[in-house]
C-alpha cells in the first residue's frame, strides 16, 4: 500500500510552503491560540484536503504556475478542516487524535472551543479576501454543512431506524462537503468551464463519501494503535455507520442492543460480534468502491498530467486502506 504522502509528489513543495504559512496565518497575537495552532498544524496530519486543492489547481493550470489565490484556498481548506476537528474532539470527549493529545485535553474545553471558533473566523476572513463571490459562497456553505452534520449525528445517536440514505447525507455534510466545494473552488480560480467545475465538485463529493465509509469500516477492522482512537468507539457512542446499518438488516437482535444503548454488561462486545458475523462490512466495502469508481469517472474531463494521475491515485488509495 502506498503511504498517503507519496501520492502528493507533484505538490510536495507546495505542501511544505502551506505548513509554514498555516502557523503564520494564525499569528502570535494570542499566545494560547498560537500554542494551540502550533500543536494542531504540527501534529503531522495527512493534509489530504489541501493536497487535493493544490493538485486540482495544478491539473487545471497546466500551462502556467498556480496563483497565490490557489495557495490561499488550500490553506483555508486546511484551517476549516482543523477547526472542525477541534470542535468534534470536544463534542466526542476524545483525549487523543492521530496519537497526539487533543487541544481540549491540553488546554481545556473553553480554549478548544475558542480556538476552533478563531480558526473558523480566520478562514472566513481570508476567504473574503480572495475577492471571488462564488468561492466565498461555496466555502461558507461548507462551514454550515459541518455544523449540520454534527447536529444530525447528535440527534441520531442510537437510532437504529436511520437509513443508508440518511447516513450518506450526514457523511456528505461532515466530510464530503469540504472536499467537494474546495475542489470546485480550485477549478473556479483556474477559470475552468462551468461543466468542468461541476465534475470537480462531483469528484470531491464521491471521494469524500468513500473516504468517510472507509474510515467507518476501519473503526471495526483496525486496532486502536492504527486508528489513534479506541476501535469500535463510533458504535459505543451511538454513531451508527454503514457496517452497522447493513448488519441491522441481517441481525435483528443488534437493534435490541442498540436501542438499550449497550446498557447491560457484554452488550457492546455482542454487538461487535454480530457485525463481524454479518455481511455489513463487505457491503460497506462495496459501497465505498462504488463511490471511488464514480469519483474517478468525473476526472475524465481533465487533461492527462502528473497531477491528474495523482488525483486518481488518491481515490484508489482511499479504498486500498481497507486491504
Amino acid at each position: 500500500m502506498t503511504p498517503a504522502t507519496s501520492l502528493f509528489t507533484p505538490v510536495e513543495a507546495d505542501l511544505r510552503m502551506l505548513a509554514d504559512n498555516l502557523k503564520q496565518l494564525v499569528g502570535n497575537r494570542h499566545p494560547i491560540l498560537f500554542a494551540a495552532a502550533e500543536h494542531l498544524f504540527g501534529a503531522g496530519g495527512k493534509r489530504i484536503r489541501p493536497a487535493i486543492v493544490l493538485l486540482i489547481s495544478r491539473a487545471t493550470m497546466l500551462e502556467q504556475d498556480i496563483t497565490p489565490r490557489h495557495r490561499r484556498l488550500a490553506e483555508i481548506t486546511e484551517m476549516i478542516h482543523t477547526a472542525s476537528l477541534v470542535h468534534d474532539d470536544v463534542v466526542d470527549e476524545s483525549e487523543v487524535r492521530r496519537g497526539v493529545p487533543t487541544v481540549h485535553s491540553l488546554f481545556g474545553n473553553r480554549i478548544a472551543i475558542l480556538a476552533g471558533d478563531f480558526l473558523f473566523a480566520q478562514s472566513s476572513w481570508y476567504l473574503a479576501n480572495l475577492d471571488n463571490l462564488q468561492v466565498v459562497k461555496l466555502l461558507s456553505e461548507v462551514i454550515m454543512d459541518l455544523a449540520t452534520g454534527e447536529i444530525q449525528q447528535g440527534l441520531n445517536r442510537f437510532d437504529a431506524s436511520i437509513s443508508i440514505e440518511n447516513y450518506i447525507e450526514k457523511s456528505y455534510y461532515k466530510t464530503a462537503s469540504l472536499i467537494a466545494n474546495s475542489s470546485k473552488a480550485a477549478g473556479l480560480l483556474s477559470e475552468v468551464s462551468p461543466e468542468t467545475a461541476e465534475h470537480l465538485y462531483a469528484y470531491g463529493r464521491h471521494l469524500g463519501i468513500a473516504f468517510q465509509i472507509v474510515d467507518d469500516i476501519l473503526d471495526f477492522t483496525s486496532t486502536t494503535d492504527t486508528l489513534g482512537k479506541p476501535a469500535g468507539s463510533d458504535l459505543k457512542s451511538g454513531n451508527l455507520t454503514a457496517p452497522v446499518l447493513f448488519a441491522l438488516a441481517e441481525k435483528p437482535y443488534l437493534e435490541v442492543l442498540i436501542e438499550r444503548e449497550f446498557a447491560q454488561e457484554g452488550d457492546l462486545e455482542q454487538a461487535l460480534e454480530l457485525i463481524q458475523h454479518s455481511q455489513g462490512i463487505q457491503k460497506a466495502r462495496d459501497l465505498a468502491a462504488h463511490h471511488t469508481k464514480l469519483a474517478i469517472e468525473h476526472l475524465t474531463t481533465l487533461p492527462t498530467s502528473e497531477s491528474h494521475q495523482a488525483l486518481i491515485n488518491i481515490a484508489e488509495y482511499t479504498l486500498s486502506r481497507l486491504y
